[in-house]
């Protein structure tokens, strides 16, 4: 199977909505966001566990572990991941899916396959300045259209957004509302200057958590429910 596992995480309360739930983070990814906290995950390298051991892990958590969170990198890259989600689904696990929402294609696949349980996408920046905030010239029709399948879709979803004061004002945040208007839910994160793929955005600040509840008063116009964590 093409599918690398370049990370695992055994079990996690927090990741998978109201889920005990392990994580699979997947190698590789097409943006080059600055503030990503998985720089590993860019560099080709062994995988952390064989997909034959994580199915063997999986087996011996059955009444244990609600579901699995395929997180990356970006999951959608991986050849076999359709495949791979099948196999969990087969031992009776939930799936949630992290994704930038690059490949729409693969995501109408396993919407319409019924594979996945949830799926959180990462809404970068407004369409215009995506360029701006991933470092690549990348389509973004392909985002819009991702937005659009995740939104009629029957499963329980949430977009996303990592925040950097820099990089989004507030009519930004105004645009990503009419982008993802009518949305379920919509969750702004706090940028934490950590471990981070591009080290000159280690002295950026996020929003204040009083500019964040401002923010989120806001973008409740667009969309039912919104927080910041």
């Amino acid at each position: 199977m093409r599918f690398c596992i370049s990370g695992f995480q055994k079990t996690s309360l927090i990741d998978f909505p109201q889920k005990i739930a392990c994580i699979v983070f997947t190698n590789g990814c097409n943006f080059k966001c600055g503030y990503c906290h998985n720089p590993e995950l860019f560099t080709n390298k062994e995988p952390a566990l064989s997909v034959p051991d994580f199915f063997a892990y999986l087996n011996t958590r059955k009444n244990k572990l609600d579901g699995v969170v395929i997180t990356g990198g970006e999951p959608t890259l991986q050849k076999d991941l359709q495949t791979f989600i099948q196999k969990i689904k087969d031992l009776d696990f939930c799936v949630k899916l992290d994704t930038n929402g690059t490949n729409p294609n693969v995501i109408e696949k396993l919407l319409k396959s019924n594979l996945l349980d949830y799926i959180a996408m990462d809404i970068k920046a407004p369409l215009s300045k995506y360029k701006s905030v991933t470092n690549v010239d990348y389509d973004v029709s392909k985002i819009e259209k991702s937005i659009d399948l995740i939104k009629n879709s029957d499963i329980d979803y949430e977009f996303r957004t990592t925040v950097i004061k820099s990089q989004l004002s507030i009519e930004d945040f105004k645009q990503i509302g009419e982008e993802i208007k009518g949305a379920k839910a919509y969750y702004l994160q706090e940028f934490i200057p950590t471990k981070i793929l591009d080290e000159s955005l280690l002295n950026e600040k996020s929003y204040t958590k009083e500019e964040f509840k401002n923010i989120c008063s806001m973008l409740r116009n667009y969309v039912k429910v919104v927080d910041f964590r």
